[in-house]
């Protein structure tokens, strides 16, 4: 068996199984069979849209500043009816050299009183109280 299996470049439980199956079925037995192993792959457009929604600022309603992987995973699900896991889409980050979180532009918040706080921040710095270090 071990002679076969490293001719075969298979192992010794793959020849073992051939050996059984050939024993129960004959030459019919070693036709190959459609195996449950490796889950599907996700499609190339299901990746394709989740690397273009990364690039994208957040949709308003979702209140995101940016893409989170459990959250785009839940957007997707939500949203498109797509079921990823929020491991894939930090694995598919990966993959293509994405962090959301570490964008180097200036997205506005989506705290409906962001106006009034930045005014509130920008006013100490250009006229501070007395006696206060900026």
């Amino acid at each position: 068996m071990r002679e076969i299996a490293e001719k075969a470049g298979a192992s010794k439980p793959t020849v073992r199984l051939w050996l059984s199956r050939y024993d129960e079925e004959g030459p019919d037995g070693l036709v190959s069979r459609v195996s449950p192993g490796r889950p599907r792959e996700v499609p190339g457009r299901v990746r394709a849209r989740i690397l273009a929604l990364t690039r994208a600022t957040p949709p308003p309603e979702t209140g995101l500043s940016h893409w989170t992987s459990t959250e785009m995973a839940r957007y997707l699900k939500r949203r498109e009816g797509v079921s990823v896991s929020h491991a894939f889409v930090a694995q598919l980050w990966r993959e293509n050299n994405l962090q959301p979180h570490r964008h180097r532009v200036f997205k506005l918040s989506a705290d409906p009183d962001f106006e009034a706080k930045v005014e509130d921040v920008v006013g100490l710095y250009l006229d501070p109280p007395e006696g206060a270090e900026v």
